[in-house]
C-alpha cells in the first residue's frame, strides 16, 4: 500500500553542534587507516618519497572538501550527495538516477568502510594475542563477467575476524537509541584518537633519526611511469585515510546552525587531521627503516605502531598503542554507520530507494532498518583481505560519487546562481578542478587498475537495471517524465 504523502513525517532532531560535528568527522577520518596503511604506503611508492602521496592527499581532501562544504551549507539535509546530486542534475530526470545508483553503491561501499575498521580492529588485537592472527581459510574466486574479464573475490578469515564481526555488532548496539547521546559517545572516543595520535607523535619526535627517515633509494623522484604509478597506488590508500571529512554532510538533517557549522567542521578536520598524519608518518620512518615495512602487512597482523612503540619503549608500549587502536578503530566504525544509516534513509522518505529504509525509531527517531542492514552487511564484509576492501570501496565511491559530484558543483553554480549559499568555495572552480583531476589520477595511474573499476562497472550496470525496473512499475522517468507514482518495489 503507498505511504500517505499528506501525513506528517517524523523529523530528525537538530542536536549536533560544532564540536559535535568536527569529532565526529575526525573520528571517522583517522579511524584505524593510519596506522595499518602505512606499510602498503610505503610499498606502492616504493620508499620514503611516500611522503608524497600523504601531501597530495590532503591537498585533494581539502579541494574536495570545499565542495562538500558549499553544497552542505546550501543543502542542509540528512542524506548529503543523494541530495546534492537530485537536486544538482535535476530531480525529476538525471539527478533521479544518479542519487539513486549514488545510494546503490553505498549500500555496497558503505559496509566496506565499516569493516575495514573492523577488520584493522581484529588485526590489532592479534598483536595483544597472537592466536587470532592465525589463517583459517584463504582463497580467492573468480567470476567471468562478459566483455569485462575476471572479478576476483579473495576471503581471508583469520580467529581475529570472529572480533572484526562482534565489533560491527556492537556498533549497531551502541547507536540503537537517540542521536544528542550518540554525539557525547563521540566526543569521548575521541580523547583516545587525540591521546593516541598524540603519543606517537611525541614518541617519534624524541627519537627521530633524519638520515633513516629520508633514506630514498636511487632514482626516487625520477618523473617515470614507475614513479606514477607509485604514486597513483599511494594517494588511492590516502584518499581512504582522509576520507571522513564529509561525514558531518550526511547528518545535515541533524546539525545546529549547518550553512556555518558544515564548513567549518569540513575546513578544521581537514587541517587538524592532515598535520596529524604528516607528523606521525614523518616520526615513524625516522625509527623504523623504511624497507622493513612491506613485512607487516595485513597477513602478518598490519601492526606497525605497535612495532614502532616497542622498539622505543619495550613491550608494554606495544600493548599500550594496541589498546588505543583498537579504540580509535571502534570510534571510526561508529562514525561511519551513523553517518551512512542517514543516507539510505533519506533516500527511502524521498521515495528513491526501497520503503523499508525509511522507517525511524518511535521515540528516538533514529533510522532503524538502515543502521542495521548496513551494519549486518559489513559483518560478511569482514570475511574480505583489507587490502582489497580498501581499494574496492575508494574506487566504487570515485567512480559514482566523488567525480559527478565536484562537476556538480559547478553545474549547480551555473543552473542554480539564485539558491542561498552561506558558504561559497574559495577560489572556485579551482578545487573542484584539482579534486577531478586528482581523483582521476589515483584511478587510472596504478598497475591493474582495472580489477577494481570492474566492481565499480558492475554495480553501475545492476543499479541501471534495478532503477529502470522500478520507475517502471512506478511510471516514473524515464518511462513517464511527470508522472507521480509511488507505488514500492
Amino acid at each position: 500500500m503507498p505511504p500517505d504523502e499528506s501525513a506528517p513525517r517524523p523529523e530528525l532532531i537538530r542536536g549536533v553542534g560544532l564540536m559535535q560535528a568536527t569529532t565526529l568527522n575526525m573520528i571517522d577520518m583517522i579511524g584505524v587507516g593510519p596506522f595499518i596503511t602505512m606499510p602498503l604506503i610505503i610499498s606502492a611508492a616504493g620508499g620514503p618519497q611516500a611522503m608524497l602521496g600523504w601531501i597530495f592527499g590532503a591537498l585533494f581532501a581539502l579541494c574536495d572538501g570545499l565542495v562538500w562544504a558549499e553544497l552542505g551549507a546550501a543543502m542542509p539535509q540528512a542524506g548529503g550527495s543523494y541530495f546534492y546530486l537530485k537536486e544538482i542534475y535535476g530531480p525529476g530526470k538525471w539527478g533521479r538516477l544518479l542519487s539513486f545508483l549514488f545510494i546503490w553503491q553505498l549500500s555496497f561501499s558503505a559496509p566496506l568502510s565499516i569493516a575495514s575498521g573492523c577488520i584493522g580492529l581484529g588485526d590489532y588485537s592479534s598483536f595483544l594475542w597472537p592466536v587470532l592472527n592465525r589463517v583459517v581459510l584463504e582463497r580467492t574466486f573468480h567470476l567471468a563477467v562478459p566483455l569485462l574479464g575476471a572479478l576476483e573475490l579473495a576471503v581471508l578469515v583469520k580467529t581475529s575476524t570472529a572480533l572484526a564481526m562482534a565489533a560491527a555488532l556492537l556498533a549497531i548496539l551502541l547507536l540503537y537509541r537517540r542521536i544528542t547521546a550518540v554525539g557525547k559517545t563521540a566526543e569521548l572516543l575521541w580523547v583516545g584518537v587525540a591521546l593516541t595520535m598524540v603519543w606517537v607523535i611525541v614518541a617519534g619526535v624524541g627519537h627521530f633519526n633524519p638520515a633513516r627517515a629520508f633514506d630514498f633509494p636511487p632514482g626516487a623522484f625520477h618523473l617515470s611511469r614507475n614513479f606514477l604509478l607509485g604514486m597513483g597506488s599511494a594517494m588511492l590508500i590516502a584518499t581512504y585515510d582522509y576520507w571522513g571529512y564529509y561525514d558531518v554532510c550526511f547528518l545535515g538533517g541533524e546539525i545546529k546552525d549547518p550553512g556555518r557549522t558544515i564548513p567549518r567542521a569540513i575546513v578544521i578536520s581537514i587541517v587538524v587531521v592532515a598535520a596529524m598524519y604528516l607528523l606521525m608518518n614523518l616520526s615513524v620512518l625516522g625509527v623504523i627503516p623504511w624497507r622493513e615495512m612491506p613485512q607487516y602487512t595485513e597477513k602478518h597482523g598490519g601492526f606497525i605502531m605497535s612495532v614502532f612503540m616497542e622498539r622505543i619503549y619495550g613491550s608494554w608500549a606495544g600493548r599500550a598503542i594496541s589498546v588505543l587502536i583498537i579504540w580509535t578503530a571502534f570510534g571510526s566504525v561508529l562514525s561511519t554507520l551513523l553517518g551512512y544509516s542517514r543516507v539510505l534513509y533519506a533516500a527511502a522518505i524521498d521515495g528513491n530507494y526501497f520503503r523499508a529504509f525509511a522507517k525511524l525509531h518511535p521515540e528516538h527517531r533514529f533510522p532503524t532498518v538502515s543502521l542495521v542492514v548496513l551494519g549486518l552487511v559489513a559483518v560478511l564484509f569482514c570475511l574480505l583481505r583489507l587490502g582489497d576492501v580498501i581499494a574496492a570501496l575508494v574506487v566504487i565511491r570515485i567512480c559514482l560519487q566523488f567525480v559527478i559530484q565536484a562537476v556538480g558543483l559547478i553545474v549547480f553554480r551555473i543552473r542554480r546562481p539564485e539558491v542561498p549559499r552561506p558558504f561559497r568555495t574559495w577560489l572556485y572552480p579551482l578545487p573542484a578542478l584539482v579534486a577531478i583531476a586528482g581523483f582521476l589520477f589515483m584511478l587510472f595511474a596504478r598497475v591493474n587498475f582495472m580489477r577494481e573499476l570492474r566492481y565499480a562497472i558492475v554495480i553501475t550496470i545492476v543499479g541501471v537495471v534495478i532503477y529502470l525496473v522500478r520507475s517502471q512499475r512506478r511510471r516514473e522517468w524515464p518511462f513517464q517524465p511527470n508522472g507521480s507514482g509511488r507505488a514500492a518495489l
